[in-house]
């Protein structure tokens, strides 16, 4: 199953799901769609998350939003980021895409198809 942590008013977003929704039908795979500002991940969902992509969690964090500034997070340690994201869903990076235990930030939509073929 392919999942896509999506934002429905981001056009990046709207990119990565409609690879995703094609290759998900030329395949055969069943897609979820999770609009991920109405439902919100845990923090368990988040470190999951985290283990998936790998690399530092402030990669999975979008520094231009307010938020982000006003929670003081530039110098944040990886425990008080996953807590931001937890209670500020509008800090994830998006799209962020799952296959078979890997997940990617779909930033450009174009590297869906590098998870896919890995």
């Amino acid at each position: 199953m392919i999942k896509i942590y999506h934002n429905p008013r981001c056009s990046k977003s709207r990119e990565a799901l409609a690879l995703a929704e094609q290759y998900s039908n030329e395949h055969q795979l069943k897609l979820e769609v999770v609009d991920y500002q109405k439902t919100p991940l845990t923090l368990a969902q988040l470190k999951t998350l985290h283990k998936q992509l790998g690399g530092p969690v402030s990669a999975m964090v979008r520094d231009n939003e307010a938020e982000y500034a006003a929670l003081n997070l530039a110098q944040a340690d990886d425990a008080t980021l996953l807590q931001a994201l937890a209670a500020h869903p509008k800090l994830l990076q998006r799209p962020v895409v799952t296959y078979q235990d890997r997940a990617m930030i779909a930033r450009p939509p174009g590297v869906f198809n590098e998870l896919m073929d890995t």
